[in-house]
């Protein structure tokens, strides 16, 4: 208001002005709002809404600022453990010069891959649903009029019948974001956090400041792998030389607080990853994201927590791609373009799926079976459908 320049008398208005969804609404004519011994009201009442965006805007900045803490903390935490572990440690403590080159090299390079996949997390961006999966135009406005849930889903599956979508929702309706405005892809999901909708969506982590998805997730795990090598190096090799100072076999100098302290920090840290670490693997084994991991998703034969399970080797290679010698890096080498996976059993329509589970029994050691019978057969010449099941073996 002060940025009109109104005076205090002209807050005493003749009606009050609601504002309601972003817009502002008035009680009572325009002649009969103005003020009490201050000049004309109609900028602020016209510019009310600014001013209440304002407020969002920068409380929006704030949220955007503080969420960087977490990064900042891991980053000072991992330069003084940088500092104590070669300068206090390596340097002033240790006296056999060749136990130094070899812990320093050791030491860079867990540190060198233990930074390169951190940071490798934090910048690469999540990625969205491309604009095929947007509505057309008309069906948009359609979708948007329409009160009535059956014809939005009539809609939704009619513009859907052309992309390569098997999961539904839990009601079996298709799955639409009607904050981004698109027809989720399977396994995608929308994140409150970075208001977006988010590919293979594993989980938001408040440590890398970011979205862990489809095109972050290798270097998430390598992230969790390589600060658990990290830590679990430190605290091995720090741990004679904080029982000598605990024991006070070596003298008191200014390393030793760094000494106890590091090795208290790596111990702490190296347990806490492990557990996230192990539970991450067994993840990627299943090739199951965190969400799926605690909600089946749904497709249309129902839920199936394994319904993108292909095996070992292929669940590893979906994430980590299928070059090994790249496994170990944090370069991008992910299968798929996140908009599409491989599923099992995606063919079979809920009335069929009776009648072909007998038939799946025969497939052997991931081989893909294509069941045809007889009846079928006729239908397809007759112009039916062909359903073709693909089963693999879960080992």
């Amino acid at each position: 208001m002060g940025r009109v320049g109104i005076h205090e008398t002209a807050l005493q208005y003749r009606c009050a002005v609601i504002s309601s969804h972003g817009q502002t609404r008035l009680c009572a004519p325009l002649s009969s709002l103005l003020p009490i011994g201050g000049p004309d009201v109609t900028q602020t009442l016209f510019s009310a809404g600014g001013l209440k965006m304002a407020p969002s805007h920068v409380l929006r900045c704030c949220q955007r600022g503080l969420s960087w803490i977490p990064v900042i903390f891991i980053n000072l935490v991992v330069c003084w453990s940088y500092y104590a572990y070669v300068m206090e440690l390596c340097i002033y403590t240790i006296p056999n010069a060749e136990e130094q080159v070899i812990y320093l090299v050791v030491f860079h390079l867990s540190f060198v891959m233990f930074m390169w996949s951190y940071w490798k997390t934090i910048v690469s961006r999540p990625t969205n649903p491309s604009k095929e999966f947007c509505l057309p135009k008309a069906e948009k406005e359609q979708y948007e009029k329409e009160e009535q849930a059956e014809v939005q889903h009539e809609i939704l599956k009619k513009v859907s019948k052309g992309l390569p979508i098997y999961t539904r929702t839990g009601g079996g309706a298709m799955r639409y974001c009607d904050h981004c405005q698109v027809i989720k892809p399977d396994r995608c999901h929308h994140c409150s956090t970075c208001d977006q909708c988010v590919l293979k969506m594993d989980h938001h982590c408040p440590w890398v400041n970011n979205c862990v998805g489809f095109s972050n997730y290798k270097f998430f795990v390598l992230f969790l792998g390589y600060s658990m090598i990290y830590c679990l190096f430190i605290a091995s090799t720090v741990l004679q030389y904080f029982i000598k100072f605990w024991t006070n076999q070596l003298p008191d100098t200014h390393a030793k607080f760094h000494v106890l302290f590091l090795f208290f920090v790596a111990t702490m840290f190296f347990i806490s990853i492990l557990s996230l670490f192990t539970y991450h693997l067994w993840l990627v084994v299943k090739n199951r994201t965190t969400i799926e991991a605690f909600r089946a998703p749904v497709f249309r034969n129902g839920a199936d927590k394994n319904g993108f399970t292909l095996g070992f080797r292929k669940n590893v290679a979906e994430v980590f791609g299928d070059q090994k010698r790249y496994w170990v890096l944090p370069i991008y080498t992910s299968l798929g373009d996140g908009h599409t996976f491989p599923t099992r059993l995606v063919n079979i329509d809920p009335e069929q799926l009776i009648g072909e589970q007998h038939n799946s029994k025969c497939a052997l050691d991931g081989e893909a079976i294509s069941h045809l019978s007889e009846g079928q057969a006729g239908s397809a010449k007759d112009g039916g459908p062909t359903v073709t099941v693909t089963v693999e073996n879960e080992s």
